[in-house]
């Protein structure tokens, strides 16, 4: 008998939220015991979007903040280890930032839009106004953080820049405990910067945001979360602290996403394990380190809808919520060599390529092997295990291809946009006056120029091409019947 509906928290990432209004939970808590007991004092998490890390980040601020609310944590793995919540649970003041909104089509309008987030946190501490343990300078430099004039912050980015540093310090001396700095989604301003030419605008500001990370002795430690690991220099200079874990580690990887145990959990509790086979093959495939891991996202929207209707068949729930601009950029460019790459991995597949993990937003267009770094820090690509290959991988050399279901129908759906906006825009006039005329010499040669910027993965039978030709055609409005006699093995056809 199937069980009651699941109370699933689609889009909500709050874990206050999720544990007081009895959304399912995942229990990723024991990650607060990991970073305890191997932590740097800057730590970087970089994984895919939708994997998670922005409810983990809200799960740590709601365990060590000053006046923390203990009952969150009540029955989940954490709370057994009494030691380590009564040493640290509730005993730290925490500034949170998560950077997943910080988007413009100008510089002005990015940074006020960080402005807004940086003045909200600082007024959480209002109290810092009235603090005996503060000068009356320092409560001047507090306020500056958050005052208004005719109801927009009047920030500079001179204070903009400090205001991390200054946040952690003036805490640090209000209670006399350290700060402990969270900081989500930390590149998304500079992805969206590189996007609307910017970039070197809201580079300056970030570096001056993480000098807070750098020397600061009001700092406990730091975690910032990210898809990539932009290069030390680009943004973390000085940064000597920093500890990293990226999709190539495994320590942490059972938090930032669902292992298999988790998966067959929730289908088993929401009555539907019957779909395990359907999900994974559309949701798993990641492997991150050693471990195989679902996307969360997907999972929770699929179950959502199949508890609705047990019939739904899975979708790209992802592609809804991802800029999947990276796909079109690498068919944009795309060389003889990058669609032979594409083609295979369409087939099902892989490539043989080299990975950085060290990236900068401004120059990942500038070499092959950053195009496919970035598909694969993004979630687009997992790595192949090399106990899984027959062949021998040469060192610093990965075995790349598509991670499941999902992922596929993204690259075909955006290969077919491709196609149709090229088809579109190509001047078919020469190829359809060589028709005409009879000039087999000139339609071998446009047709062949246009297969070349194609992108197919099943162009291995005659009929590809006829239908090719047929589709042409019938783009531009001419009446095309094709004759379903195959005679030794050709196929016949007529234009109207």
């Amino acid at each position: 008998m199937k069980s009651s509906l699941l109370k699933l928290p689609v889009g909500v990432d709050s874990f206050e939220k999720i544990r007081k209004d009895g959304f399912y939970y995942v229990d990723k808590t024991t990650l607060i015991e990991q970073l305890l007991e191997q932590w740097g004092e800057v730590n970087l998490f970089t994984r895919p979007r939708r994997f998670g890390k922005t409810l983990n980040m809200s799960m740590l601020r709601c365990f060590f903040e000053i006046g923390a609310d203990r009952s969150l944590f009540d029955g989940l793995d954490i709370s057994k280890n009494q030691e380590l919540c009564n040493t640290y649970m509730g005993k730290f003041s925490v500034v949170f930032l998560s950077l997943k909104n910080v988007d413009g089509l100008t510089f002005a309008d990015a940074k006020y839009r960080l402005t807004e987030l940086v003045a909200a946190e600082a007024e959480r501490f209002l109290f810092l106004s009235d603090s005996k343990k503060l000068s009356e300078n320092e409560k001047s430099r507090y306020q500056a953080l958050s005052s208004l004039d005719h109801g927009r912050y009047t920030m500079d980015e001179t204070i903009l820049v400090s205001s991390l540093q200054l946040l952690s310090q003036l805490l640090y001396r209000h209670y006399g405990q350290k700060t402990i700095i969270l900081i989500d989604e930390y590149d998304v301003p500079l992805a969206k910067a590189t996007s609307h030419g910017y970039y070197n605008e809201m580079l300056d500001v970030m570096k001056g945001l993480m000098q807070a990370l750098k020397d600061n002795q009001a700092l406990r430690f730091a975690i910032i979360t990210g898809c990539l690991k932009i290069a030390k220099e680009s943004i973390f200079t000085g940064t000597n602290n920093l500890v990293s874990d990226t999709i190539t580690d495994t320590r942490l990887n059972e938090y930032f996403g669902f292992i298999q145990k988790d998966v067959e959990q929730i289908l088993r509790d929401a009555g539907s394990i019957d779909h395990l086979e359907r999900v994974k093959s559309w949701y798993d495939g990641y492997h991150f380190g050693r471990m195989d891991v679902y996307c969360p996202w997907d999972v929770m929207n699929y179950i959502r809808d199949i508890q609705r209707d047990s019939d739904t068949r899975p979708k790209s729930y992802w592609m809804n919520t991802s800029d999947n601009g990276i796909i079109r950029s690498f068919i944009d460019i795309a060389g003889s060599n990058i669609t032979k790459k594409l083609e295979t991995l369409l087939n099902g597949g892989y490539i043989l390529q080299r990975i950085d993990e060290n990236l900068t937003y401004d120059y990942l267009h500038s070499s092959e092997d950053n195009l496919w770094s970035i598909l694969y820090l993004t979630g687009y690509l997992t790595s192949i295990r090399e106990n899984e290959l027959k062949e021998k991988l040469p060192d610093g050399i990965s075995a790349l291809m598509i991670p499941n279901a999902e992922i596929r129908e993204i690259f075909e759906t955006t290969v077919i946009q491709w196609f149709d906006d090229s088809a579109k825009a190509w001047d078919r006039k020469k190829m359809f006056s060589a028709v005409w005329k009879g000039d087999s010499r000139t339609v071998m040669e446009e047709m062949n120029r246009l297969l070349r910027k194609t992108i197919s993965y099943h162009d291995y039978r005659e009929d590809y091409y006829h239908a090719f030709l047929a589709g042409i055609f019938t783009g531009i409005g001419y009446a095309v019947e094709s004759n379903r006699d195959f005679c030794r093995g050709g196929v016949s056809g007529r234009i109207e």
